[in-house]
């Protein structure tokens, strides 16, 4: 998302990243890697999560290439790799990716699509995908099943009762799998594997991952309602989470939608 600065790429990095994003990471980077490949790309790759985990993975002389429309994510991102490593990073967008038909064997993205016009994307993978190559990506599911958007929610109209801050919902808007997969087949993509990922992990530092959840573009809604101290916010949403999920370890339940698709 355009709207991350470097406020709140760092706190999204280090906040969230440890708990919401590394596991997953790993799983889809694993996933991906089953294959040999020449050409990789990553969407939406923000502050490199993935990307560590992608390069940890392929083979050295796989070309991994990085797009974000943010600069200050992919700045921290950057830090990540040594100059050796073969990953490029681009400031590009998903809806109009700025490489050649046929160029990559795979294209990842993860917990990017609910951001984007996912058609348009879509049609734009299978497009810059060779024939075999596959398409992976998750989406969060609903938030009956990861908690942020709503626990957030109760805590924001705590402090904005009449004007509540709704960004955390959007995380969770594309949990409803059958009209991603029409849009996938609508796209050109075939033998579809679609995985349901349940996970329940500790929140090592829940201040931290408070603070990364209300750095999130929810921060930019705060400001513009102004009058709150956010880190006020940001204790408050900390002490429910340890009222709902505990302490000495923080146990956060998630769950995600992994989509496999495929070139032909």
């Amino acid at each position: 998302m355009a709207g991350y600065v470097d406020d709140v790429a760092i706190p999204y990095d280090q906040g969230l990243g440890p708990v919401l994003f590394e596991h997953y990471g790993a799983e889809i980077a694993r996933r991906t890697a089953e294959r040999s490949l020449r050409d990789v790309l990553e969407v939406a790759a923000g502050t490199g999560i993935v990307t560590r985990k992608l390069r940890n993975v392929l083979a050295k002389n796989t070309r991994l290439t990085a797009i974000d429309i943010s600069d200050s994510m992919l700045n921290v991102a950057r830090t990540k790799f040594l100059p050796h490593e073969q990953v490029a990073f681009q400031i590009a967008d998903a809806t109009e990716l700025p490489f050649d038909n046929e160029t990559f064997d795979a294209v990842v993205c993860q917990f990017g699509v609910m951001f984007f016009d996912k058609e348009t994307a879509f049609r734009e993978v299978h497009r810059a995908l060779r024939c075999g190559g596959r398409y992976l990506f998750n989406v969060w599911d609903s938030e009956h099943y990861n908690p942020f958007a709503s626990l957030s929610f109760e805590v924001l109209k705590q402090f904005f009762p009449s004007d509540t801050p709704r960004f955390l919902f959007d995380p969770v808007s594309c949990h409803e799998i059958d009209p991603i997969k029409e849009m996938l087949i609508r796209s050109g993509f075939d033998r579809i594997v679609i995985s349901i990922q349940r996970r329940e992990y500790d929140i090592p530092d829940v201040l931290a991952f408070a603070r990364g959840m209300m750095f999130s573009p929810v921060i930019f809604e705060i400001r513009e309602r102004g009058g709150i101290d956010p880190e006020k916010i940001i204790e408050a949403f900390a002490q429910a989470l340890i009222k709902e999920y505990g302490s000495n370890p923080t146990r956060y339940p998630m769950q995600a939608i992994l989509f496999e698709a495929e070139k032909t």
